[in-house]
């Protein structure tokens, strides 16, 4: 059976392509054909990529489009349609907002989409870039969107079948394509049981959050409420409105930027809690790996994080964006007894567990398998 892995694009690295790198180590022999990769980001976060053969668009040879993919998403009908795809078997496209799906396969070929989301910038949803706040930009955006939208929907009654990240995403495909799709959660690294059981949950002293460092993240409620509530907030992450965000931080609250992978165990472990703040989110990959360290999760009750978070079990949901109501659940949070705060830890973990690179494999080569047989 020959088969091809297809992504938007390999040029940084994030919970989409941690699914897709997945998926190759689950289909090792698979060919790989995105828009375009960064040889750099590939070997530092997967080294064994050197040994694969990544095939790239014509589009990857645009002078800096590995800069401009984001203005020049008006080329993705002519990026995915030109890739030949015809030897193949199996096809798996792995697409979000650069809408990899639209790959055009021959009618043998079984074509299974794993959605991570819609694009969003074209169903009016929150984004992080903001270049369109300028008003020529907005005019040439809009414009490009509506014929773009009219794609995305011809392009998503391609695949055969979908795989949704969420509950919440396959509403949003059937919302949006009309398509009905299986929930198959993404893998999420935990630590292995002797790590979470090694803990030292009573020296837990501070809370943690980890995003990208822009406005629709909605950090500024993180920080507002640990100002006011003078608990010690460590962010990690970087972007755009770092700097604003630094102006309204006070003195309990510390900036640690990027951290690297061997440095999240360690800081999981000290941190009573992870805020989280987003809206929206399809899923949410860092409010997981952290509950895999027994870290219970406060988060705003949206998108895919009512899955993951039960309140008063492995975390707590508010339901307002407002540090008020954060405030509520942190003190909530505070006055648990040790023996109760140690069972939410344990639920956080236990919640964690589902979400293992174990059951992602054994999910997605089970669908893959009745896709075939069907």
């Amino acid at each position: 059976m020959k088969m091809a892995l297809v992504h938007d694009h390999l040029l940084e690295f994030g919970g989409a392509e941690r699914v897709f790198f997945a998926l190759k180590h689950i289909f090792p022999d698979s060919d790989i054909y995105t828009a375009a990769y960064n040889n750099n980001m590939l070997k530092k976060h997967v080294p064994e990529s050197a040994n694969w053969k990544i095939n790239s668009s014509w589009a990857s040879r645009i002078p800096f489009f590995s800069k401009l993919y984001s203005p020049l998403r008006f080329l993705t009908p002519w990026i995915w349609e030109s890739f030949d795809l015809t030897d193949y078997d199996v096809v798996i496209s792995s697409s979000g907002w650069f809408m990899s799906k639209g790959v055009i396969t021959k009618d043998q070929t079984l074509h299974v989409c794993y959605l991570h989301h819609q694009p969003r910038y074209l169903y009016y949803y929150e984004t992080a870039v903001e270049w369109q706040k300028y008003f020529p930009v907005k005019i040439y955006a809009h414009f490009i969107n509506h014929f773009l939208r009219i794609w995305d929907f011809q392009s998503s009654q391609r695949p055969d079948y979908f795989i949704a990240n969420s509950h919440e995403t396959k509403k949003r495909i059937q919302k949006f394509y009309r398509r009905d799709s299986e929930v198959i959660y993404p893998p999420v690294d935990i630590p292995k049981d002797e790590v979470f059981k090694m803990q030292k949950f009573e020296k837990r002293d501070y809370y943690v959050t980890l995003s990208r460092l822009s406005k629709t993240k909605n950090i500024d409620v993180l920080i507002k409420t640990a100002n006011e509530l003078k608990i010690k907030l460590k962010i990690v992450g970087v972007g755009r409105d770092e700097e604003y965000l630094r102006s309204l931080a006070g003195d309990s609250i510390e900036f640690l930027g990027r951290v690297s992978d061997e440095k999240f165990g360690s800081l999981y472990q000290g941190s009573k809690a992870f805020l989280f703040a987003s809206v929206d989110e399809e899923f949410g990959i860092a409010p997981v790996e952290a509950m895999g360290y027994g870290v219970p999760v406060i988060a705003y009750a949206s998108g895919g994080l009512k899955e993951t978070v039960k309140d008063g079990y492995n975390g707590y949901l508010y339901n307002k964006l407002h540090k008020r109501y954060l405030i509520e659940k942190i003190k909530e949070l505070e006055l648990l007894s040790n023996e109760d705060y140690m069972n939410m830890a344990k639920n956080a973990r236990k919640e964690a567990e589902k979400y293992s690179y174990k059951n992602f494999e054994k999910n997605i080569k089970k669908f893959i398998n009745t896709c075939n047989h069907s």
